[in-house]
């Protein structure tokens, strides 16, 4: 079920501890940058958050070591909350036996059986669970999670000048330029796929080309330009490997057409967006027939909105995604846990 937002408590600032093994390290990372923005948004509404981060650095014989250390920094801090996010660092946080325990989960720590199991290790203890989709609660068969997707900062992601951002990555105006969401080497982000539309797109008008958002130590700054230069956002996930794709979130604000496989929710954040669409999947695995068939449906769809032109109408129509306002939803989380 879907919680209600109003706070249900005092609305007096928090002391709140994230633990979570999703955290960008260093300035260039884009590794849980949307647990940070999630934990930016928290202390702009006032409350004090500290982080602690499992594994990345450490290593992942940290998932196993790391309970003492949070549970030690729980007895010294005083926090009313503790809020886990990703199922993979619930288990350290299980032993600090902290009475208001909030676990936000995103995708494969639901999705992918070896980290589900880890996930329902640390799952006891939890006071609320909050899902980035229904998809999401519904997989890991929990009536009772919240649905809360992630936010996006849009008064950083929105709409500039195309022509522009087109000259300044050297991409010809005429151009009908289709952007790949993310590390091309990343299998799960389905680059193969993704290539096989481009190349029917391609035989069908020679103007349309490739932009990569992914660049090794590229500022966010870089990611806004190339939304801006854009024609459209083609997302090829794998079946299953999705639980809320922030990049689509953020593509509908900065108003750029989204043609995308049905995973996670974006059936649900692009739900009456105008122009854009939502593919599924074919019955069965994808290979063969069944995924040229997928091939050609989004290749059909991605060239509809390429001829249309326009750009999209998400930014309105999402207006619910601002962070700020997510922010409040997880903060009527907090409240209502504590209230119990």
């Amino acid at each position: 079920m879907t919680h209600p937002a109003d706070p249900a408590g005092p609305t007096h600032p928090l002391r709140v501890l994230a633990v979570t093994n999703l955290w960008p390290e260093d300035p260039t990372s884009y590794r849980g940058i949307f647990v940070q923005r999630q934990v930016t948004a928290l202390r702009a509404l006032g409350h004090q958050v500290d982080v602690e981060v499992i594994a990345q650095s450490r290593g992942k014989l940290d998932y196993l070591t790391a309970g003492p250390r949070v549970r030690r920094r729980v007895a010294e801090g005083g926090y009313d909350i503790v809020h886990v996010h990703y199922g993979m660092a619930a288990p350290a946080a299980r032993l600090a036996n902290h009475p208001a325990t909030v676990l936000s989960l995103y995708g494969s720590d639901v999705n992918v059986p070896r980290q589900r199991m880890m996930t329902k290790v640390g799952w006891g203890g939890t006071r609320a669970r909050i899902y980035v989709s229904h998809r999401l609660a519904e997989t890991a068969g929990d009536a009772e999670g919240d649905i809360i997707a992630n936010g996006v900062d849009f008064s950083f992601f929105r709409p500039g000048d195309r022509a522009d951002a087109r000259r300044r990555l050297g991409i010809p105006e005429g151009a009908r330029v289709v952007l790949f969401a993310a590390d091309p080497a990343r299998q799960v982000k389905g680059y193969d796929v993704f290539r096989d539309v481009l190349a029917e797109l391609h035989r069908r008008d020679p103007a349309v080309r490739e932009l990569v958002l992914h660049a090794p130590g590229q500022l966010q700054t870089d990611l806004v330009r190339k939304f801006d230069a854009a024609d459209l956002l083609l997302f090829t996930s794998r079946r299953g490997k999705e639980g809320s794709p922030t990049v689509v979130k953020e593509a509908t604000a900065m108003g750029l057409p989204v043609v995308s496989v049905d995973v996670g929710d974006v059936a649900e954040v692009l739900a009456g967006v105008r122009p854009g669409a939502v593919v599924g999947f074919p019955d069965g695995p994808v290979e063969g027939e069944n995924r040229q068939r997928l091939v050609l449906e989004l290749a059909d769809r991605a060239a509809e909105v390429l001829r249309d032109g326009r750009r999209a109408d998400g930014r309105e129509r999402n207006a619910w995604l601002d962070e700020r306002l997510v922010a409040q939803r997880i903060d009527a989380v907090y409240r209502r846990v504590l209230a119990r």
